[in-house]
């Protein structure tokens, strides 16, 4: 029996490397634990996703929209207009739309690109779908883009390719230059999917969003999440933006009531809360000086970031410099299964967090 009902099943759903999150608040009897480890936002929640949510408690009997118009209307004013609401998409977190974008294009032998170290979904959602996950490789040591290498792996099978600017786990980001050279090598059938959820917090003056490039007409497709700069990692709510063309094909196979009532109120009270956005933006931005200044200071290796983290390379190996701060009453998280072999990820958090992380540092006495 099981022999016949495995006969059926597709090859390519054998487990194979699978996605796991960050690890939740352990109770370890601190009376403080910092979490540095997710990303998340320093400041908590938006209060006026949080007081919108509220409101939308005695409703829960009902069904909520049957689409996302309202919420693509308020990111319509949010993009300051210059993007129609049929261009949007939303979805259950950023990595849902990562996962509907897969449905919609990728073919059993399809191929997908995508640069490690990064986001693990890339590749792990592929399969799901049949897919040819192709790895080349961020340089190192910087971690830039290999555009070469990308043109050169691109074959009549290649359907999308995967860009994160900022990148996770690294914080390095595309310049301008970098990006619109490789937007016009790129053929124009193959959609590239532009990971930007940690967009707010770039400050470089050579970033670039995917808007431009949407606006252009490339075949680009921005995703987009409400957990980092909005503070509503638990609602769960993404979305992203595209060509007319392109969203209304992907469209197609979006579901009716996908979004809870909860997650709509939400999101639209999230993007009118320009001052929470603009404090936590500061937060991250002025923990990200304080951090760097201290990691140089005690000759701690990292990269300079664009996001709201820092990859490091820790004073002792991966999990014995984890499993120290997390006896400090600190969670950050090691990223060998992002493919940052050895390195570890650390949120930048509020001033209180960052002033324990660096006394816990302090305390670290490496290997001779």
């Amino acid at each position: 029996m099981e022999k016949a009902i495995a006969s059926i099943f597709k090859p390519y759903l054998e487990p194979k490397e699978v996605y796991k999150g960050g690890k939740n608040i352990p109770n370890m009897g601190h009376s403080k634990i910092y979490k540095l480890s997710s990303n998340e936002n320093p400041l908590g929640a938006s209060p006026k996703a949080i007081a919108a949510l509220q409101q939308s408690l005695n409703q829960l009997d009902i069904y909520p929209d049957q689409t996302d118009i309202r919420l693509r209307q308020a990111l319509v004013n949010d993009f300051d207009g210059k993007l129609q609401a049929e261009q949007f998409l939303c979805g259950n977190s950023g990595s849902e739309i990562i996962d509907m974008l897969l449905r919609a294009f990728i073919h059993e032998g399809d191929e997908v690109i995508y640069s490690n170290p990064s986001f693990l979904p890339y590749s792990v959602f592929s399969r799901w779908y049949g897919g040819h996950p192709i790895d080349i490789p961020l340089k190192e040591p910087d971690y830039a883009l290999d555009v070469e290498g990308i043109l050169k792996a691109i074959t009549p099978k290649t359907k999308i390719i995967f860009l994160t600017s900022p990148n996770n786990p690294t914080g390095t980001f595309i310049p301008r230059a970098v990006l619109e050279d490789f937007l016009k090598r790129v053929p124009k059938n193959i959609i590239i999917v532009f990971d930007e959820v940690y967009r707010h917090f770039a400050d470089a003056p050579d970033y670039v969003s995917a808007l431009e490039y949407v606006l252009k007409g490339y075949p680009v497709i921005g995703i987009n999440s409400f957990s980092k700069t909005y503070g509503l990692a638990g609602l769960r709510i993404g979305y992203c933006y595209t060509t007319l063309q392109i969203a209304k094909y992907i469209r197609l196979i979006h579901k009716p009531f996908l979004l809870p009532l909860t997650a709509i109120e939400a999101g639209i009270g999230a993007l009118s809360d320009h001052d929470f956005i603009s404090e936590t933006v500061n937060t991250v931005q002025e923990g990200r000086v304080f951090l760097a200044k201290a990691f140089e200071k005690m000759n701690i290796s990292y990269w300079p970031t664009q996001g709201n983290f820092f990859l490091i390379d820790p004073p002792l190996p991966e999990f014995e410099f984890t499993d120290f701060l997390m006896n400090e009453g600190i969670m950050v998280r090691p990223v060998s299964q992002f493919g940052a072999k050895g390195k570890v990820r650390i949120t930048v958090g509020t001033p209180e967090a960052n002033e324990a992380l660096v006394n816990a540092l302090q305390k670290i006495k490496p290997h001779s």
